[in-house]
């Protein structure tokens, strides 16, 4: 069955960093692509980045990009979201799920991994 695991989240201040982490189980990994996707309060989740798990090409959302890094570690099964110098809009729950960019993601979702930038 598949099966996502999201780490790394925490508080961040605006200029410092953060390195999420989304374990994938339950699929062959490098026949597909993964996204992150992010949902604050009163807010529709959004796709923030994309990648396709065998060749590493990326995709990024104008919010953010040239902030956000998304990468994969195909022998552990681990797709990564490097946050540099986040603005406070950030703060959300990060979710990761298989999805060809910008699509939706499918049932089942992790249990996400909270974010929250502040000074």
């Amino acid at each position: 069955q598949v099966h996502f695991v999201e780490s790394g989240g925490g508080l961040v201040q605006p200029g410092g960093s953060l390195r999420l982490s989304c374990v994938a189980s339950g699929f062959t990994f490098s026949m597909f692509a993964m996204n992150w996707y992010r949902q604050s309060p009163g807010k529709e989740r959004e796709v923030v980045a994309g990648i396709r798990l065998g060749s590493g090409e990326s995709n990024y959302a104008d919010s953010v990009k040239g902030r956000f890094t998304i990468s994969r570690d195909k022998a552990k099964n681990t797709v990564y979201l490097q946050m540099n110098n986040p603005k406070p809009e950030a703060t959300a729950v990060y979710y990761c799920n298989r999805g060809q960019w910008p699509g939706p993601g499918y049932d089942p979702w992790g249990q996400g991994t909270q974010v929250i930038v502040s000074s």
